[in-house]
């Protein structure tokens, strides 16, 4: 089995996968709460808790899968992009896990472990195939022809898409995090009550921060303004931007099937919007849309692995590492 472990943000994650893409067990302990008296996450904080928690994260995730260290043959860990401080975390613990039984070591984009979230057992996607990810850090259209890699089609020139929604919400008086509880207030509103902007900068790129700019201006002249309603008229503004660029990019590139991943996967408009696409579409389950480590051990699986002791070097970036994805 491939033991994965991902601290790119403020959950601490550890999952076994097999092989063949099998998720034996995946674990998430989440400082969602903790962050929430903040309205965001407080990197130092995080990275503390990440040092808490990775050990007992991991312990926990062997155990469930029903098995040992000597039982992983390979460690998989998020190395970027991320906080540097809660990544380090994440290294520096793998590292210690692999060198000491002198196990390989996989160092996975991010962004790599959301493209291929969707290719994980039971029900696993096949390339080629367009791929939306959205998340609270990272918005971007990908063609995938083969599990190694990826190619850009189009991102967020601003904002991305999980920004906006937290955003969003903290100018609406709502939680943290914003993305379900705009949804959750959006399901009692009218999606046509309010018009906002859908920038449109390029053909296959995104623009979310005038948007948010709309929903500042508009509370501003309308402080009495039903919020139920600006919620769901800034959901489906966010939507139907997304959408609308997917449908592009799947008439450009001439392909049949999709894939979304991201925390901003976990939206129910946005799974009804490209249900009806009229494609064939993988949705992974809600836990492998966020933050998760299952499918860092399944991107880890069409990777080469380092060998001991070459990953002692190893170091974490908090930028994109160009490791997986193609321009």
């Amino acid at each position: 089995m491939i033991l994965g472990i991902e601290t790119s943000c403020d959950d601490t994650c550890a999952a076994l996968v097999t092989p063949g893409g099998e998720i034996r067990s995946n674990v998430i302990a989440s400082q969602g709460l903790l962050h929430a008296r903040y309205g965001g996450v407080v990197p130092e904080i995080a990275s503390r808790h990440h040092l808490e928690l990775v050990n007992a994260v991991t312990a926990d995730a062997l155990e469930r899968a029903g098995a040992r260290l000597a039982d992983a043959h390979t460690v998989a860990v998020t190395h970027g992009p991320g906080l540097i401080g809660a990544l380090l975390v994440g290294v520096s613990s793998a590292k210690a896990l692999a060198a000491s039984r002198r196990l390989p070591l996989v160092p996975v984009d991010h962004l790599h472990g959301h493209v291929t979230a969707s290719m994980l057992e039971p029900h696993s996607i096949r390339p080629p195939f367009l791929c939306l990810v959205a998340s609270g850090g990272h918005t971007f259209l990908a063609r995938v022809d083969h599990p190694r890699e990826y190619t850009v089609l189009g991102q967020t020139l601003d904002d991305a898409a999980g920004e906006a929604f937290d955003k969003g919400a903290r100018l609406l008086g709502l939680g943290y995090p914003g993305g379900p509880e705009v949804d959750r207030l959006a399901r009692e509103g009218d999606p046509d009550a309010y018009h906002f902007p859908r920038s449109a900068p390029g053909e296959l790129d995104f623009s979310f921060s005038g948007l948010k700019t709309s929903l500042l201006y508009r509370l501003r002249d309308e402080p009495d303004a039903d919020r139920a309603d600006l919620a769901a008229s800034y959901q489906r503004a966010i939507v139907t931007a997304l959408v609308d660029r997917v449908k592009a990019a799947l008439e450009r590139e001439g392909l049949e099937r999709l894939a979304i991943g991201g925390g901003v996967a976990a939206n129910s408009e946005l799974r009804e919007a490209v249900a009806g696409l009229g494609t064939t579409v993988w949705v992974p389950p809600l836990e492998l849309c966020t933050d998760n480590a299952a499918m860092i051990a399944g991107a880890a699986r069409f990777l080469e692995p380092l060998p001991y002791p070459d990953y002692l070097a190893l170091d974490a970036s908090a930028r994109l590492t160009g490791r997986s994805p193609t321009q």
